[in-house]
């Protein structure tokens, strides 16, 4: 997508008029409301003043401003934080707490990370919270979620994945325990916050109650073991890593060849047949250790060495060509320069450019998101905010909500105070 396509006519989203209050950082906050914000929701992102994300510093690579210096906002940061504004607050100070307070107060949301009982000193847990706006929705994410014997430990992704299991099946057989490229512990937390808010949006719908949410990564981590946690719920026995190799179906893995790597991903009996055709081996299809999936999981390590030697002599843009002409699943291990100049991407939007004056080329690059909704789009309306960037505007809106309810207003002074430096 590129910077002029942003000019089109903006469609509201589906959460168009739900207003969210962050008080998130890092991964897992940061990518649930950015999927919100996504879906039209007003992101309210706040911030330390002169200091904001943790993960603006976390870099390079940095966007570069106007005047060619380097910026503080990362590659890292950008990729949780459009479709939000930021306002700049410190919540050490009674006044800006109180601010957060009364910000709360027009919110439907509130998201944050901080450690298990953390904001209760500065009044902004779910108890205090929750008395002045009964309606409001809390959800708190943490390390190990908000009960048990380790509710007080930190919460950072690689801790999760090791602790959650993750790393014990990730890896060469005979190589250490390996973590996902990605914080996929947070990811995925952050979508289960963003699902789970979205539910208790729709339960106040029809009751007028709000409530707290409570969700831990070491929890996410667990339930994202999905088959293989099943696995061994079922049979009691424990997985062990099989580098690219899948527990359950074989051949399911990544094959050398000629000019490189491939992914074969043989789903059943027949395609295993087919799959012993074009490599021009028919008897091992007939071999009675390898007829069913049954038997070639038993007969695993036999079976592969036996591709192995096989494919080495083929080239992987034939394989692949002969693999689809058949119905049987399998690609290419594309770097991601090849990832985001395919056409495939292009086709799905799954690279957005998004308008930045900041920034010196005007604009940032961005990856999209892979929601497709045909009547209510996703729209991409902000580019992630410089720290504060917002606290103006936000604070006059503050103002005009006070003000309909006869509460005192912001004068010029309070406004200018909690301005941050700078802007």
């Amino acid at each position: 997508m590129s910077v002029g396509d942003q000019k089109q006519k903006m469609v509201q989203g589906p959460l168009a008029g739900v207003r969210v209050l962050d008080l998130s950082r890092i991964l897992a906050g940061p990518t649930c409301t950015q999927l919100l914000g996504d879906l039209g929701a007003d992101i309210i992102k706040v911030e330390r003043p002169g200091v904001g994300d943790d993960t603006r510093t976390w870099g390079p690579p940095f966007v570069q401003n106007c005047d060619g210096s380097q910026s503080s906002e990362s590659a890292y940061y950008l990729s949780a934080n459009r479709n939000k504004r930021s306002i700049a607050l410190d919540i050490s100070n009674p006044d800006d707490a109180e601010t957060v307070r009364q910000l709360a107060e027009t919110c439907d949301l509130f998201v944050e990370n901080f450690k298990v009982g953390g904001l209760a000193k500065y009044g902004l847990d779910f108890a205090t919270l929750s008395a002045r706006c009964p309606q409001l929705i809390y959800c708190s994410i943490s390390g190990f979620g908000q009960t048990g014997p380790n509710a007080h430990r930190p919460g950072y992704d690689l801790l999760a994945q090791g602790f959650g299991g993750i790393m014990s099946l990730t890896g060469e057989p005979e190589g250490e325990p390996m973590k996902v490229a990605v914080g996929i512990s947070d990811v995925m937390t952050g979508m289960y916050a963003a699902t789970s808010l979205l539910a208790a949006l729709h339960h106040r719908g029809k009751t007028g109650e709000g409530q707290h949410i409570d969700l831990g990564l070491a929890d996410v981590q667990t339930a994202w073991l999905v088959n293989e946690g099943t696995n061994y719920l079922l049979s009691g026995k424990t997985p062990v890593r099989r580098g690219n190799q899948h527990p359950n179906i074989v051949p399911y893995q990544v094959f050398e060849v000629a000019d490189g790597h491939l992914i074969v991903a043989v789903g059943n009996d027949a395609q295993f047949v087919k799959f012993c055709a074009i490599i021009g081996r028919n008897d091992i299809a007939k071999d009675e250790r390898f007829i069913k999936n049954a038997d070639r999981l038993l007969n695993r390590e036999e079976l592969v060495r036996i591709l192995r030697l096989e494919l080495l002599g083929v080239r992987k843009a034939d394989l692949l060509a002969q693999m689809e002409a058949e119905g049987i699943p399998g690609g290419p291990i594309n770097t991601l320069p090849e990832l985001f100049g395919s056409e495939q991407v292009a086709a799905r939007e799954m690279r957005v450019s998004m308008q930045d004056k900041n920034a010196k080329s005007g604009h940032v690059e961005l990856i999209g998101n892979p929601a497709k909704l045909s009547k209510t789009p996703v729209t991409y309306r902000r580019a992630p905010p410089r720290c504060g960037a917002d606290t103006d505007e936000i604070l006059r809106e503050l103002e005009q909500f006070r003000a309909a309810k006869n509460m005192q207003d912001f004068d010029d002074e309070q406004v200018a105070r909690l301005r941050p430096a700078g802007e």
